[in-house]
């Protein structure tokens, strides 16, 4: 029976600790879902990257770390954030990160493979995608080619097509930018396609501050795309969360977003929501609690 999930509340792995799902990532393997989040109990600096997994988003297993803490771009003094994987084809799977120093100058996004999703997974290195800053990232996959989605303080948010191995960026799809700050794009980037129509998700370049999240939609990812919009009630701030997932789950959808608390990162907060996706719109909109249950067809 599915659980239920209140909106707001933090997570427990089964263990009485809280379950380290900040910045997630997460995909859909048989029954389970599995999620990557970063472990701040060491607050910003890295600690490791947490896997979990769930057969009902509301109740939580720890399997493992993905990553842990090491040296190089993974020692503990590092920053490792926005934790996402993809599996490939050939079924095995590449965990992708945002690396960096720990005053954000590095802007490079780092690659690592396993044999299952819970790892272990064996880190690869770090890039500027094609020579351009990368910092929070997202992911997307569809006929098995993947796509890195990044955030690029100089030119906009790129949506990058991935090497056949995933372990790296081949080419550039799409640059989208602000309508009103044309010379930047959107952080926090995710993508969902519905229906024939492509939804990209981001927030607004304001640090820890939270704010009014924006999408836009386009049939081909390569664009036109149109002009961006809010998809949470206007001045609510994302109902005061920073978007990281947009989840398909049984033909509807369900909006991760993080409120960071700088002053206790490790028990920042979930926004976890059913996210309306149909004809164009994205519409989110509060619950006090909800289930998976109610997002079947």
């Amino acid at each position: 029976m599915s659980g239920t999930i209140r909106t707001g509340e933090l997570f427990t792995d089964g263990r009485a600790r809280i379950a380290q799902l900040h910045g997630i990532g997460i995909q859909r393997v048989g029954p389970h879902w599995y999620a990557w989040g970063e472990d701040k109990t060491a607050g910003d600096r890295f600690t490791a990257v947490a896997c979990y997994r769930s057969a009902d988003l509301a109740t939580w297993e720890y399997v493992g770390d993905a990553l842990a803490a090491d040296s190089g771009d993974l020692a503990p003094d590092r920053i490792v954030e926005r934790p996402k994987a993809l599996r490939r084809p050939d079924g095995r799977w590449v965990l992708i990160v945002h690396i960096d120093s720990a005053d954000y100058s590095d802007a490079r996004v780092g690659f690592a493979i396993g044999d299952a999703p819970e790892g272990p997974y064996e880190y690869l290195g770090s890039e500027r995608p094609l020579g351009n800053l990368s910092r929070d990232i997202g992911v997307f996959q569809e006929g098995g080619v993947g796509y890195l989605l990044s955030e690029d303080r100089d030119n906009g948010l790129h949506i990058y097509r991935l090497r056949d191995d995933h372990c790296g960026v081949e080419s550039i799809v799409a640059t989208l930018r602000q309508q009103d700050r044309p010379e930047i794009g959107y952080e926090s980037p995710t993508l969902v396609r519905h229906e024939g129509l492509y939804y990209l998700f981001g927030s607004d370049l304001t640090g820890w501050d939270l704010n009014d999240n924006k999408y836009a939609t386009a049939s081909a990812l390569e664009g036109p795309w149109s002009p961006w919009r809010d998809f949470a009630p206007t001045g609510s701030r994302t109902f005061d969360s920073q978007v990281s997932v947009v989840l398909p789950v049984d033909g509807g959808h369900v909006y991760i977003g993080d409120r960071w608390d700088r002053d206790d990162l490790a028990s920042s907060a979930p926004i976890w929501l059913p996210l309306r996706v149909e004809e164009g719109r994205a519409e989110l909109s509060w619950r006090d609690d909800w289930s998976i249950e109610e997002l079947k067809k």
